[in-house]
Parts: C-alpha cells; structure tokens; sequence
C-alpha cells in the first residue's frame, strides 16, 4: 500500500489542523484555561507542527491498519484502492462504526464492490460526508484513485 498516497487522501478528507477544533462546529473549543497535552503542551496557543501532525497521523494509520487486520484479516488482499476505502471510512467514523456497515463489508469480502459501493451511499454516514462518500464508493466500485489523490 501506498503509505504517501493514503496521508495525501485523508489529508484532503479531513484537511490538517494545527490548532485545536470542535469537530461539530469548526471552531476553537471553549475553556476556561489553555487546551494542553502531554508534558505542558500548549495546543490552544502553539498547537502542533506540520511534522507532529505526519507523526499522529501516521501513528493513527497504523492503528487503524491493526484493527481492520483484527476484524477483516482479508481486507490486506484487497486491491490498493480498496484499502484505502476502508482505512479511509474507519479513520473517519472509528472501526467500532465501521463495524455496523455489516452489507457493505460482506460485499466487499465477497468481491462484489458495485453492491459493496451502493450500499455505503445508502447510508447515513454517507449523507453526513457528501462528497468524500461518492469519491471513496467510486473507489470501491473501480479500484481506482482520483486525480486528486495521485
């Protein structure tokens, strides 16, 4: 799998935050003091580099990878556009959410994608994301990349 071309697609997903966010609203989360993490980490006034963010990033693929290889042991002999919509959806949502998508995975195990991709767009999860739901059931359908993600 191509480990560059995968950041590069969830980077156009999700986009890149250097700062802290509400993930419903968009915007800085209100507190009281200052957001921190780890060893006196000030997100909320110097947030993360662009490298720190490829480091969480790449840690996050990696555990995504784990848990698909625990629950779908198959999905590693999938065509490399495939994995990718499978990482993709469970690095949007979680695998535990990914999970309930119970027609969508079992047509994707039985090699049946036009099924596996007409079922993800009919699905709440795919009027939540829009656009990213038609790119990633095209993915499905053809196992093929968009321009964007080359």
């Amino acid at each position: 799998m191509n480990r560059f071309r995968l950041i590069k697609q969830l980077i156009f997903h999700e986009g890149q935050e250097l700062f802290p966010y509400d993930d419903a609203t968009g915007k800085p989360p209100v507190l009281k003091g200052k957001l921190t993490i780890g060893i006196g980490r000030n997100l909320t006034d110097r947030g993360l580099s662009e490298d720190e963010t490829m480091y969480l990033l790449n840690n996050d693929i990696t555990i995504i990878e784990m848990a698909l290889s625990a629950s779908h042991p198959w999905w590693i002999n999938l065509g490399e556009a495939r994995q990718h919509v499978m990482l993709d959806m469970c690095f949007n949502m979680g695998i535990t959410r990914f999970n309930r998508f119970k027609r969508t995975i079992e047509f994707i195990k039985l090699g049946e994608y036009e099924a596996a991709a007409d079922e993800m767009l009919n699905s709440k999860w795919a009027k939540q994301v829009g656009k990213r739901a038609v790119r990633l059931s095209t993915m499905m359908r053809t196992d093929t990349f968009p321009k964007e993600f080359l």
